[in-house]
């Protein structure tokens, strides 16, 4: 099963469920906004991908931040508390594939070769 979380009035989101939903493709949508950021998700996407690729420095949410808190995110740790206070700064939508693999953001060539 295909489990793609984020925040429903995302663009990137909106897209990326569309497409998936146009190709048939069973999928199941987890809500940021309403659900919560899962703290042992967020763990295995920060060991999968890294923290960098998980925060979204060029969204609107991470331009609106403090300077300081922005200062602030050099590692891991500091990110996942970030990302846990705000869940809007994590780049959207993240997505986990039945072959247990984990992307970031909506590439649809790339899912075109995961989604047959």
């Amino acid at each position: 099963m295909i489990t793609l979380y984020g925040i429903p009035n995302c663009d990137t989101v909106k897209r990326a469920r569309a497409w998936l939903t146009s190709r048939g493709t069973q999928h199941s949508f987890h809500d940021f906004k309403r659900q919560g950021v899962p703290a042992e998700r967020l763990d295995a996407w920060t060991a999968a991908l890294g923290w960098e690729r998980l925060v979204n420095r060029q969204g609107t949410t991470w331009r609106k931040l403090d300077e300081g808190v922005k200062a602030a995110v050099v590692d891991a740790a500091s990110a996942r508390a970030l990302m846990v206070a705000q869940a809007s700064v994590i780049k959207r939508p993240v997505v986990e594939w039945g072959d247990g693999a984990v992307t970031v953001g909506f590439d649809e060539a790339a899912w075109a070769a995961k989604v047959r």
